[in-house]
């Protein structure tokens, strides 16, 4: 068990940080509204307009959850010249995280999750429809080589980077093949569908789904998955892998030493699971450049994922928070 002052420490050193982020940046939009009657063009329901929320998504949340944590982040990404990617620079803006190496590409549509959400008006609102707007990003040979020479120069400068690749096209593997960097910095992924394809991280934070679709098979017990982790993390030369596995909470397996394996920190009884991985992303790799050991900084993700599943929506979780979940897991709680 870890020491609870040495957690708070590590937390402490986290306005101290910088950190990288190179990611997949989606706006997550909530229509609100409260049911008006039932269409008589169609057995659905009928939502008077209430509202929208613009809420920063996927590698954008982690950002919004890095910056909640006191860490000085800074995003290197892109977004369609359009009014959503409009609206996701702004909803980053609003909560100070400096957008100037966040590129606007002409003809590329930001990746959208429109949530539509309907309940009465003194009541808890829950989702009836979603859809999506996808994109693929495609950077030609000068924007990649640009993207390269900007995390080269400010990797320098900061304690880790963060890959948070969704799957639209903001991480290529170019840019991040051969990166020089320092030797005390760190480089955790998030990845969709290629945690197979980043040789040379440091640590990759798959759920419990993409590390099964990497293995080939369906992963039963503690030990398969601990199998399956320790096969990627040999595959691809890295320090660690921690796996989530949602309720049943997370694995980790390092370069030595016995696979640790982290039980779910509160209740298994979650109210919305939505962007839980992002929380555990921004949380590990703050921790990371802040000085913390891998299982240190895997408790305090476990922590913070575990409090993240208890909010609606799209969340983030302050340092202060974090401060009150070590103090419960410490009780016991």
């Amino acid at each position: 068990m870890h020491d609870l002052e040495s957690l708070f420490r590590i937390v402490d050193r986290f306005r101290e940080t910088r950190v990288l982020l190179l990611g997949d940046l989606v706006l997550d939009r909530f229509i609100l509204g409260t049911p008006k009657r039932i269409s008589r063009e169609a057995p659905v329901i009928i939502l008077r307009h209430e509202g929208q929320e613009d809420i920063p998504g996927g590698g954008a949340n982690s950002l919004a959850n890095l910056q909640a944590l006191g860490v000085n982040v800074l995003p290197i990404g892109f977004v369609g010249a359009d009014e959503p990617g409009e609206a996701l620079l702004k909803a980053l803006k609003a909560r100070n995280i400096n957008t100037e190496a966040i590129s606007r590409v002409p003809g590329y549509r930001t990746p959208m999750k429109v949530r539509i959400l309907g309940g009465g008006a003194s009541s808890l609102k829950h989702q009836v429809a979603r859809y999506d707007v996808e994109d693929s990003l495609q950077l030609d040979g000068d924007r990649v080589r640009e993207l390269k020479g900007r995390l080269k120069e400010l990797i320098k400068t900061s304690q880790a980077l963060a890959l948070s690749d969704y799957g639209y096209g903001a991480v290529p593997l170019e840019a991040f093949r051969g990166l020089e960097r320092p030797r005390s910095s760190w480089i955790c992924l998030d990845s969709r569908r290629r945690i197979g394809d980043f040789h040379g991280v440091d640590g990759v934070t798959p759920n419990l789904g993409e590390l099964e679709a990497w293995a080939g098979k369906e992963l039963s017990d503690d030990e398969e998955i601990s199998n399956a982790a320790e096969s990627l993390r040999t595959n691809l030369g890295a320090r660690f892998i921690l796996a989530t596995r949602g309720n049943q909470g997370m694995t980790l397996v390092q370069e030595e030493g016995q696979p640790l394996h982290l039980p779910v920190f509160g209740t298994d009884e979650v109210a919305d699971v939505t962007g839980a991985g992002d929380t555990v992303l921004a949380t590990l790799i703050a921790a990371l450049a802040a000085g913390a050991q891998p299982a240190e900084a895997a408790q305090l993700a476990n922590i913070a994922g575990g409090l993240v599943v208890m909010k609606l929506g799209t969340a983030t979780i302050s340092a202060g928070e974090l401060r009150e979940g070590i103090r419960r897991w410490g009780r016991g709680a």
